[in-house]
């Protein structure tokens, strides 16, 4: 399975929410499907994710890359440090939990 693929196909035929503030809020009250945390992503924030996504049992894949070259892969200007998936659309990133 390949992440970066199923990231992009997420963004394009899901619902995908970009930036750590929501994720954390989605993480928290567990209508997340899935999280995707950033290698680079500020401590404090990453240590805030996974601990959201730990209480409410929502799958977090750490991505190994940037937080820039996440955003590239989700068509993005800017770095995207988290993101959380509502609905996969035609995407296997579910796939990536199990792994």
């Amino acid at each position: 399975m390949d992440l970066n693929k199923s990231i992009r196909l997420a963004v394009d035929s899901g619902e995908v929410v970009l930036g750590t503030d929501k994720t954390k809020k989605l993480a928290l009250t567990g209508k997340a499907k899935i999280v995707v945390l950033s290698s680079n992503a500020l401590r404090e924030q990453a240590q805030d994710v996974k601990h959201y996504c730990s209480l409410s049992k929502t799958p977090l894949v750490v991505f190994h890359g940037t937080s820039i070259e996440l955003g590239t892969i989700c068509g993005k200007p800017f770095p995207i440090s988290a993101l959380s998936v509502i609905n996969e659309g035609n995407s296997d990133i579910m796939q990536a939990a199990k792994q």
